[in-house]
């Protein structure tokens, strides 16, 4: 029931936009800002279009996302009501993967399930994009590796990678599971599986459609600090950054490296609910951007990733800085898009600084937790990492 409730609740947000006809800037002014409406008509969608046939003017997302959005369009009544009959065939949609992602995560974690059709930020954000298309699968992945079905697992990775390409990222808490169960060969095989789905899905696509296909690649490539990110509000204070691409890499390998260190130093081998919010996170804190529906990705992987109820409350200092965010984005947007009142550009920056480290003092309570709760009875037979580190420098004393 909480779940159906929060749609509609998500849904009532977004209506006064669908009322006033999306116009600028009271869609910002009301925080229901939606890319659905916007790009139907700017991709040629509303047309008729397939999403990748129109070259540079091509829907900049994965495969499956464009996909699904040709094919609402299709069904889409059309006449002076079109775009939103679009917006509420694709509202329709997205609560159903809603409801079934928050009955996902019941499976996994169901102490602690209700927060996230609870979670203010994520209801806030529920139809701004597609982005459930891609969720949905992504829990789907993670349930079954943690159920030891690798094969179903790499199928729904390949088609979340596919659907929004960010879940590449949880290949890397993957491999690092299959190292410590000293699994060379199921790595290899789960690894193909995933490349092999994607390839599968992509392929048709690029071969038809090449230039249309490129697009959400090359965007992404040369795109320069955008909304929500740390680099962006570094500029907006002015702090400029050059090379920000390398930083990006370098800030990267040094998060995932940490990370590994981690799970080295877990006395278990953890599973993959208990890993990907902290690796997505690492990615979103560190990425050229941090678009506010992306809490939609994080809320169900730190529900999945919570062991012990004392940190519920480190979850709902996130889920109220995340909040600020929502609301800050679209009122700065307001200020320099004809709106009377707005955010200035530098209490917008502090409020990405907030956003981020909400999160980084969420994931650091996520693995303290999680170090301090380390069976003492399934110990490797080479003991921690830092106390092989430790003896190590012995000799140098």
């Amino acid at each position: 029931m909480e779940r159906l409730f929060a749609s509609l609740i998500s849904f009532a947000k977004f209506s006064s936009c669908e009322s006033s006809g999306w116009v600028t800037p009271d869609q910002y002014i009301h925080a229901c800002y939606s890319d659905i409406p916007a790009l139907y008509g700017e991709r040629g969608l509303s047309k008729g279009d397939w999403a990748y046939s129109n070259g540079a003017d091509s829907v900049e997302y994965p495969v499956v996302t464009g996909a699904v959005m040709w094919a609402l369009a299709q069904i889409t009544p059309g006449g002076e009501g079109a775009t939103n009959n679009y917006f509420n065939i694709n509202v329709f949609f997205l609560a159903l993967l809603f409801i079934l992602s928050a009955l996902l995560v019941f499976k996994m974690r169901p102490e602690f399930s209700y927060l996230f059709p609870l979670a203010p930020a994520a209801i806030a954000s529920l139809y701004i994009n597609w982005d459930l298309w891609a969720i949905i699968s992504m829990l789907a992945a993670i349930y079954w590796f943690d159920r030891k079905k690798l094969d179903l697992s790499a199928i729904a990775l390949g088609l979340s990678i596919a659907t929004k390409f960010m879940p590449v990222f949880l290949l890397v808490p993957i491999a690092l599971i299959f190292l410590r169960r000293n699994q060379l060969r199921a790595a290899l095989q789960y690894f193909a599986v995933t490349a092999l789905t994607f390839a599968a899905i992509n392929l048709p696509v690029y071969l038809t459609t090449p230039e249309g296909w490129l697009r959400f690649y090359q965007l992404n490539l040369a795109r320069d600090s955008d909304w929500g990110s740390l680099w962006y509000a570094m500029s907006s204070l002015g702090v400029n950054m050059p090379n920000t691409d390398y930083l990006v890499v370098l800030l990267l390998l040094a998060g995932f490296s940490a990370i590994a260190l981690y799970v080295l130093e877990l006395r278990y081998v953890p599973s993959l609910a208990a890993l990907s919010f902290i690796v997505m996170a690492t990615v979103m804190c560190v990425s050229k951007v941090y678009s506010p529906q992306y809490v939609l990705w994080l809320t169900p992987l730190a529900v999945i990733a919570l062991i012990d109820k004392r940190d519920l409350h480190v979850f709902w200092i996130w889920q109220g800085a995340e909040l600020i965010y929502h609301f800050a984005i679209w009122q700065y947007f307001a200020g320099f898009l004809g709106g009377k009142f707005g955010l200035p550009e530098n209490w917008y920056a502090l409020t990405i600084f907030i956003r981020i480290a909400a999160l980084l003092y969420f994931c650091l309570t996520l693995a303290r937790t999680a170090l301090a709760a380390r069976s003492t009875t399934q110990r490797l037979s080479r003991g921690s990492l830092l106390e092989f580190l430790s003896k190590a420098t012995d000799g140098y004393a």
